[in-house]
């Protein structure tokens, strides 16, 4: 079963921490987050589970999410859950609005993680991830051009 959550980005900038510190814009997990389209691919997953039957799955961020860290960081399914556990730049990467030291989903469940996201997803979303990375590096190039011809 799946069940849609409806949630706004948060910001990184309002993800929670326990000793009120604020998660730093610049980190590459926050900018991950902000180029990967989530919300385009959620509808696309969730015609993967039944309405009806079963319990909630987890959301499509946390599924991708969990898939990125474990490859990017090259480690075991277990040392994917026990790094987010312990990270709160990896728990907001998972769309997770606040730090917790508790293990969002069991380390069986990259199994079926990797089961529902096929390469095909995968492919899409690396596709929308280049042109939007593109698509700012253009825009930005283009302020920076404008900002040197005015001086």
């Amino acid at each position: 079963m799946y069940r849609k959550e409806e949630q706004a980005q948060i910001s990184s900038a309002n993800f929670e921490l326990p000793f009120e510190g604020k998660l730093s814009q610049d980190n590459r997990w926050v900018i991950m987050a902000s180029l990967i389209p989530w919300s385009d691919f959620e509808e696309e997953y969730a015609t993967l589970f039944s309405e009806d039957m079963g319990a909630p799955a987890k959301t499509f961020r946390m599924a991708l999410g969990a898939l990125i860290i474990k490859e990017k960081l090259g480690i075991s399914d277990r040392e994917t859950v026990e790094q987010i556990k312990e990270n709160p730049y990896l728990q907001y990467f998972l769309g997770i609005s606040s730090y917790s030291n508790n293990t969002p989903f069991d380390a069986s469940m990259i199994v079926h993680f990797r089961q529902r996201i096929g390469v095909e997803l995968v492919n899409k979303i690396n596709q929308q991830m280049v042109k939007k990375m593109l698509e700012e590096t253009s825009s930005t190039f283009a302020v920076e051009k404008k900002k040197k011809k005015t001086k």
